[in-house]
């Protein structure tokens, strides 16, 4: 079983350590609000992944994946999320100042409980987790005896390397915020992430399973 998690752990590390929504979001609400709020961020998403990983022990995932109208409704309602979101960055960034944005998109501070929220809902509306957790985690489970333990367990591992990763990120990202936080870098680093996250909402909008 050592072998077993450690190659586990090894191909979590690729799968987590490439940049996504996850990397764009928090590297985003740490611009906006500080270490603190991209630690909000990382919180929600592991609690996001969490939530996955027990419905992919319990069997509710593969079942998600297998109904093509509920997985289509999911996956919309994920992209829409996104290209809110990105839109939201770049109205703040084109406006110069994220209050003076259009009242549609108009960005209140960002607390670390709105940026768990953020984390949370990016995550639990995107069924592309559902399929790729459905798909890795059962190559891992035990042949005879229960999955679910080692299901769950493997889906923890995976939660509590997202979290740590998605820390560095905002502690990073922290450190260099005196310069991002600059009016001209700020806008640049606004439009850039919010161009990101609208292209990672149009990609999975679009993406087959």
């Amino acid at each position: 079983m050592t072998d077993e998690l450690l190659a586990f752990v090894a191909l979590a590390a690729v799968v987590i350590t490439t940049p996504g929504p996850d990397t764009a979001l928090t590297i985003r609400n740490t611009i906006a609000g500080g270490r603190r709020v991209g630690v909000g961020t990382a919180v929600g998403v592991s609690s996001g992944l969490a939530i996955w990983t027990l419905a992919t022990a319990a069997g509710v995932a593969a079942l998600l994946v297998a109904s093509e109208p509920a997985f289509l409704a999911l996956k919309y309602a994920g992209a829409a999320y996104l290209i809110f979101l990105g839109l939201q960055t770049l109205a703040g960034a084109l406006a110069g100042r994220s209050h003076d944005a259009t009242p549609l998109f108009r960005r209140s501070p960002l607390t670390p409980i709105a940026a768990l929220r953020q984390g949370l809902v990016n995550d639990l509306a995107n069924p592309k987790i559902a399929v790729f957790f459905s798909s890795l985690l059962p190559q891992f489970a035990p042949a005879h005896g229960p999955a679910f333990p080692t299901l769950l367990g493997l889906g923890l591992v995976f939660c509590g390397m997202t979290f740590a990763w998605l820390c560095l990120y905002a502690a990073a990202v922290d450190r260099l915020s005196a310069f991002l936080r600059r009016t001209g870098v700020r806008r640049v680093i606004d439009a850039v992430m919010g161009s990101i996250l609208i292209a990672l909402g149009g990609r999975l909008a679009l993406e087959r399973r």
